[in-house]
């Protein structure tokens, strides 16, 4: 892995934790699918005009089609439908964490479904990484943890971890921001209905923060952190790529108690630390013995 991989994983990681935080402070002032339509849309448009300036083209193939409809749906739709309405109630620490189970999940069921054969030291991750989100979740129940806002996060992740299984193993097309603005669209097509009719006449609490948090939220993890991750994944592979991952419970916490306020005791420390050896331990058990050749 070389310096440059190193950096993009870095960038990623910072970008995919903080969204957690500025989520936060856009669903307590905004109707969260409402919001999140405004964004994909934005995003889109945003995403499809960089992408022509790039010389990209929408003119993609049947393969590349089936994947931008299906992370649209699932990742989009999904995930961070859901994601965005348990944030009402969940704190973006609690709901960080348990985004980070993913590389987790994807382990477990590709063991379950697809008889992928998994090494002792996966094994052990696993099981960090459970022993990780219970210490957590534990002690975030005795201080008012939503049950049912953590079950919405806990579907989102499993919806985004269905979909990471189906298109493993795609990726390098050369239209990558235009597929990525289109993802965005089918996620703002599939949310506009339940928007409307769930949220329709909830007002907006506009204040300059909202503002600047959907900003970010829209250019940084939207847009920068999903394109910045299939250029590492064309550039390392999935499996070293998915190893920055277990970076995002450490800094989820952190950018939350920092920006926030919220609630950081040595019970999130020990266990987002926990958590990441494990999903390190499931990444590295993980990688073939050949060294990827950056390209």
């Amino acid at each position: 892995m070389d310096v440059k991989a190193i950096l993009m994983g870095l960038a990623f990681a910072v970008m995919w934790a903080s969204a957690f935080t500025t989520t936060r402070m856009i669903v307590v002032a905004a109707p969260p699918l409402t919001a999140l339509v405004i964004r994909f849309a934005i995003s889109a448009l945003l995403g499809i005009m960089l992408a022509r300036a790039m010389g990209q083209s929408w003119r993609l193939s049947r393969a590349e089609w089936r994947v931008l409809i299906l992370f649209g749906i699932m990742q989009n739709a999904l995930y961070l439908g859901l994601n965005w309405i348990a944030m009402q109630w969940v704190e973006a620490a609690a709901a960080s964490i348990i985004a980070s189970m993913m590389p987790l999940l994807v382990a477990f069921f590709g063991w379950l479904w697809l008889g992928e054969r998994l090494r002792m030291p996966a094994v052990v991750g696993l099981a960090m990484g459970v022993a990780g989100v219970v210490l957590i979740m534990g002690v975030r129940l005795q201080h008012g943890l939503s049950l049912f806002g953590a079950l919405l996060c806990l579907i989102a992740v499993v919806a985004l971890t269905v979909a990471t299984l189906v298109v493993r193993g795609s990726g390098g097309s050369r239209n990558m921001m235009m597929i990525v603005a289109l993802q965005m669209a089918v996620g703002a097509v599939v949310l506009a209905l339940p928007a409307a009719l769930l949220e329709w006449g909830r007002p907006i609490d506009w204040s300059w923060q909202l503002v600047v948090a959907f900003l970010y939220t829209i250019l940084a993890p939207g847009l920068a952190a999903t394109f910045i991750w299939f250029q590492l994944v064309n550039r390392i592979g999935a499996v070293r790529a998915a190893t920055f991952h277990f970076l995002s419970p450490i800094f989820g916490v952190a950018i939350a108690a920092l920006l926030l306020g919220e609630r950081f005791g040595a019970s999130d420390v020990i266990g987002a630390i926990i958590i990441a050896v494990g999903i390190l331990l499931v990444q590295t058990a993980k990688l073939p013995p050949a060294t990827a050749t950056p390209r």
